[in-house]
């Protein structure tokens, strides 16, 4: 049974404090008692609900429990649906069939004719492949029924605004939204000039062999990331010669190593571990002592470099810690020139090129792209509508797609193969909307883990599509992948890494100054000069050691970080390095398009040289 100190400890360590303590831990314990939590367990979920509700306050106060109960009600709820698969969880579609007495198993014999103008415009007589149940994959909204996505009240409401005050009052002059009831109806806009786009091929490609990996390559892949930041340090020439930390010495001495976690759980002020190059060093595990910091954050995987001392040679205690690995001017100084696809028809001259200017609008949406009532894609086809009235430069589609989560598809409760709905329900309805806007807009899809169509193995390759005409308009990137639009650098990432550093993240503040841990998780990633810093990672991830060191390297920082994560959505500048040499970076996580039945969020944003001339708005779809 969790006791009052054990709880109390667990928060202590997590660095928050509590405001009326014995109240928050007395309710604390029934919760522990009520939802079978560790006190480690119920503590995590505090940090997730603390993050989803992007307080900047450390303190937990009596007030906000009532939310907490209500998110730990809403996981166990999610828990129960995942492990009972075949657990029917009633919605509005079975109370109208008990309103209008229509018995359950005759439902698949009704037919009936649409009567208003937009069921008949929805229906299409040329799809081939289409479902009479109403979970079924199709390409229109079943006759009869209207789901609670299509009752929802607002559309496209904007949750947030972020950049150039004069950017947005000229977005808005010059993009007004009409929100007509009838969707099919759309009014074609003028778009703007095409953007230029080049893919950095580092990503593994269509058809790769994957998980042929061999002890040795995993070992060599974190000997090599270690080796890369050691020389980063060295050549920065600010650091004084490295040092094997597992050496006793009486002098201050600086090594570079990686966080390690000694055992299983999260890291604790016991657990931390410094692992050294075995090139260059011992390559052993000292146990690292943090005590002498009032400020620092770690996780496991993580390159460091160590200021300190290590009398004993059995503990290394540390006065300094270093996690950003020296910036460099050049960028992407080891990217092979044939590794980048230029996407251009036509070739463009030098004058043409010193002319482009990195100006650049875009519309980023993640999955699921449709509710987990039904396989309709109702959130995709709106935000195709919105992209047609509203058209960006290059439209972002993150998946997942054909969402591996959805219950239909646990199931497999659908007639057809996972890579059909693909073809059907998303690239069908991408080519109808690039046909329709013209030559100027451009659609990029990068697939996710969640995907059930495609490989299961990270890093990911792109999806395979080949559009016979629009090659050169719908592209497809790897997981993670990179590419340039108009010189303006986009990096991207399907994989919840923020989710999962925050779990896994160890963290000290100084008391009473505010931190902003979102933005925090998201500067791992720049700081260490890599999409997945995280090691090892969860069982649940297919990572694979053989193509993780060049496809997840970042190497150098990009204009926009692409984060899609189940936490709350955000846009933010961060900041890596310090002074004039600063590097600053658009990070983006648009929030899911889906989230259950109902609606999610998306981003438009447009980048005009640099995170000052920014303008980007979080919309409720």
């Amino acid at each position: 049974m969790a006791t009052n100190e054990e709880i109390k400890k667990e928060f202590s360590r997590s660095g928050f404090a509590l405001a009326e303590e014995d109240e928050i831990l007395q309710r604390c314990v029934t919760l522990c008692i009520n939802y079978s939590l560790k006190p480690s367990e119920l503590v995590s979920s505090w940090e997730l609900y603390h993050l989803n509700r992007q307080s900047i306050d450390q303190t937990v106060k009596n007030e906000e429990m009532d939310g907490f109960l209500l998110h730990l009600q809403n996981q166990q709820k999610e828990s129960i649906m995942k492990e009972e698969a075949g657990l029917h969880i009633y919605s509005n579609r079975d109370v109208d069939m008990l309103l209008d007495g229509i018995p359950e198993d005759t439902e698949d014999e009704i037919v009936t004719t649409p009567t208003s103008k937009s069921q008949r415009l929805l229906l299409d007589p040329f799809d081939s492949i289409s479902k009479s149940r109403d979970y079924g994959y199709s390409t229109g909204k079943s006759v009869g029924h209207v789901t609670p996505f299509g009752q929802r009240g607002q559309k496209f409401v904007v949750r947030f605004n972020i950049g150039d005050a004069a950017a947005q009052a000229e977005d808005g002059d010059n993009n007004d939204v009409e929100n007509s009831e009838d969707d099919m109806i759309v009014k074609k806009v003028q778009t703007r000039r095409r953007c230029s786009l080049k893919v950095n091929g580092l990503g593994p490609e269509p058809g790769c062999r994957f998980m042929y990996y061999r002890t040795e390559d995993r070992f060599d892949s974190l000997e090599k990331r270690i080796v890369r930041h050691a020389d980063a340090f060295a050549a920065s020439g600010l650091y004084e010669e490295q040092v094997d930390p597992a050496v006793a010495s009486q002098r201050s001495i600086f090594s570079v190593g990686m966080i390690c976690c000694d055992g299983e759980g999260v890291l604790n002020d016991k657990s931390i571990l410094l692992q050294s190059s075995a090139e260059r060093t011992s390559g052993q595990r000292v146990p690292l002592d943090l005590n002498r910091l009032n400020q620092f954050s770690i996780f496991p995987g993580q390159i460091v470099g160590i200021e300190g001392q290590n009398p004993s040679g059995h503990y290394f205690t540390a006065s300094k810690l270093l996690d950003t690995v020296p910036l460099t001017l050049t960028a992407d100084v080891d990217l092979p020139p044939a590794k980048k696809q230029n996407l251009d028809q036509e070739v463009l001259t030098l004058a043409e090129e010193s002319r482009e200017t990195s100006e650049v609008s875009f519309i980023i949406a993640s999955g699921p792209f449709t509710t987990l009532d039904n396989l309709l894609f109702e959130p995709l086809s709106e935000l195709l509508a919105h992209a047609k009235r509203k058209p960006p430069q290059l439209l972002l589609l993150l998946g997942p797609f054909v969402d591996s989560n959805h219950p239909e598809i646990e199931k497999g409760a659908v007639d057809g193969t996972f890579s059909e709905i693909f073809q059907v329900e998303v690239i069908r309805r991408v080519q109808e909307y690039v046909e329709f806007m013209g030559s100027e807009v451009r659609v990029v899809l990068v697939p996710s883990l969640r995907d059930a169509n495609h490989d299961f193995v990270f890093p990911q390759p792109p999806f395979d599509i080949h559009i016979p005409d629009l090659e050169h308009q719908i592209t497809s990137l790897s997981n993670p992948g990179t590419f340039e639009a108009n010189k303006v650098k986009v990096g991207c990432c399907t994989v919840d890494v923020l989710k999962q550093l925050s779990v896994e993240e160890m963290s000290r503040n100084p008391c009473g100054v505010p931190t902003d841990r979102l933005g925090r998780l998201a500067s791992h990633l720049l700081r260490q000069r890599s999409f997945y810093p995280l090691y090892p990672p969860p069982e649940s991830l297919p990572y694979d050691s053989r193509l993780a060191p060049q496809a997840l390297q970042i190497s150098s920082i990009p204009d926009i970080l692409l984060l899609p994560s189940d936490m709350k959505y955000f846009v933010k500048v961060l900041s890596i390095g310090e002074g004039e040499d600063a590097a600053k970076c658009v990070c983006v996580n648009p929030g899911r398009l889906a989230k259950g039945e109902g609606a999610g969020t998306f981003v438009e944003l447009t980048y005009k040289g640099d995170p000052e001339s920014m303008h980007a708005s979080v919309i409720s779809i």
